[in-house]
């Protein structure tokens, strides 16, 4: 097995723990640290795929503002009680069963599906100092659609998570 399919392995197999823990956790702020160390781990994965932009873009949203955010909001709630923590997590655990099983599943048919990840490089232009890489928008809108793309859903991935984090049964 070569080298890079090794370490991109044990990268995206420790994304797919440190994200698992971060949805079962029964604390939120071991939540908010695990999206964070998600985040990290996502963004080193990004370098990898060498899109530099996106990688430092979710490095300092996704794993820096967003965990802030998320830190004060906690910091701005009540304590839960022992019983409330131990029911909390029999239901989590019960919602969210077939989770790990979902992924195990998706990673195993993306394995299988091998698809060759040749990104191309930025156009170069012409001007009198000689070429020069095109701007970040021409990159983005034009090369990089891959990156686009996992942005898009990592900003859906988080609006969701919000949305799951911190959504109260009515009772």
């Amino acid at each position: 097995m070569c080298p890079k399919i090794t370490i991109d392995f044990i990268l995206l197999l420790a994304t797919l723990l440190v994200a698992l823990w971060s949805v079962m956790t029964i604390r939120l702020l071991r939540g908010i640290i695990g999206l964070a160390l998600t985040s990290i781990m996502v963004t080193i994965i990004m370098f990898r795929l060498n899109a530099p932009l996106a990688a430092v873009f979710e490095l300092s949203v996704c794993a820096g503002l967003i965990s802030v955010i998320f830190i004060t909001t906690v910091s701005f709630t009540q304590r839960v009680s022992m019983e409330r923590l131990v029911e909390r997590r029999k239901e989590r655990i019960s919602k969210f069963w077939e989770l790990p099983i979902i992924l195990i599943l998706a990673a195993i048919i993306l394995w299988q599906i091998k698809w060759p990840l040749n990104f191309p490089l930025p156009p170069l232009t012409l001007n009198s100092t000689g070429l020069i890489p095109a701007s970040v928008q021409t990159v983005l809108w034009n090369v990089r659609h891959l990156d686009l793309l996992g942005q898009i859903i990592i900003l859906l991935a988080g609006a969701f998570g919000v949305a799951i984090l911190f959504k109260e049964n009515k009772s």
